[in-house]
């Protein structure tokens, strides 16, 4: 029996600001010679439909579910050295009660190039920054509510999904979603690349991390929508900002399900395991940002992975839910 138009209805509200993805079958992981270890080996997976959001979720967006619950994010909050020396190495020092703040990591350019191996160049604890002060105190969202929320992290992010009705989409489910129905394709628009023909997402433009050129007409995040979606009307599946998977980080889980058979909906592996920060626990960050630059990064590939604590919060780095039929 087909369903009335009354309940077509009904599932298109419910779904509002979402697309829906076919299931499907691809091949997942590393595409080229910029691919990192953990991108490999390339496996089968199948994946079965699901209905994702056509954007990042947005500041407007994340506002109304905290006027509603009255949620306060990981950035406003003390950290709790109880809990954050857990993901330390084993007598790792108290950090001085100074650091112990609500706070949150804000990119800030240095005067001068720097070692590209050392995050800690451009980045900055800054004292109550978060989604409200994306920059930190003196700045604020107001004329950015289409923008993409940052400042949120995992525990943040699956807290709105619940209170969505939804969920965060497993590793296999983004990548297969930001491929768009291709196969092989190094980027969610095709091949070509970044810094060819039109601007393609809102990544970093010139010398990173002194100098932007702004070609793709943003320095910082850019409003959802700015760019062309890719083949499966998803926008921003690279760049603007970093975006949450439920999955753990494991940096061998490729080669424990890679056969021949493939796998089918795979969800993570069971612990997480980063081998520079063994005693942390990471979860998956996908699709790159507007601080990716093809000089360190190239993080808008679709097989490009990266990794960060369930607590950490920065300002490129927000999310996207999806939701079962």
């Amino acid at each position: 029996m087909e369903p009335s138009v009354s309940e077509n209805q009904a599932e298109d509200a419910q779904n509002a600001g979402m697309v829906w993805i076919e299931g499907g079958t691809f091949m997942m992981g590393a595409d080229n010679d910029q691919a990192r270890p953990d991108e490999y080996p390339k496996h089968k997976v199948t994946v079965d439909g699901f209905w994702m959001d056509a954007t990042e979720v947005t500041n407007a967006e994340f506002a109304r579910f905290v006027k509603a619950t009255g949620y306060v994010t990981t950035a406003e909050q003390k950290p709790d050295w109880e809990e954050l020396k857990k993901q330390l190495p084993p007598g790792t020092p108290k950090p001085d009660e100074s650091l112990l703040v609500a706070a949150s990591l804000v990119f800030q350019s240095p005067k001068g190039q720097v070692d590209l191996r050392d995050f800690a160049s451009w980045w900055t604890w800054q004292e109550d920054a978060n989604w409200r002060q994306p920059h930190g105190p003196g700045s604020s969202i107001k004329g950015k509510e289409n923008h993409p929320v940052v400042h949120i992290s995992w525990q943040d992010a699956q807290a709105y999904a619940k209170w969505a009705g939804k969920r965060l989409p497993t590793e296999a489910e983004w990548e297969w979603a930001a491929r768009g129905g291709a196969q092989n394709n190094l980027y969610p628009w095709g091949n070509e690349p970044i810094h060819k023909g039109q601007p393609k997402a809102n990544t970093w433009n010139g010398t990173f991390p002194t100098k932007n050129t702004e070609q793709d007409g943003f320095y910082h995040t850019a409003p959802v929508k700015s760019y062309a979606p890719n083949g499966a009307g998803l926008y921003d599946m690279a760049g603007n900002v970093w975006e949450w998977c439920a999955d753990n980080y494991h940096s061998g889980y490729y080669s424990t399900i890679h056969t021949s058979a493939g796998v089918k909906n795979p969800k993570g592996p069971a612990t997480s395991y980063d081998p520079d920060e063994p005693h942390a626990r990471k979860r998956v960050i996908r699709g790159g940002s507007f601080l990716c630059n093809d000089s360190y990064c190239s993080g808008f590939r679709v097989a490009a992975r990266m990794k960060t604590t369930e607590d950490s919060s920065m300002e490129h780095v927000g999310f996207r839910c999806v939701k079962d039929k």
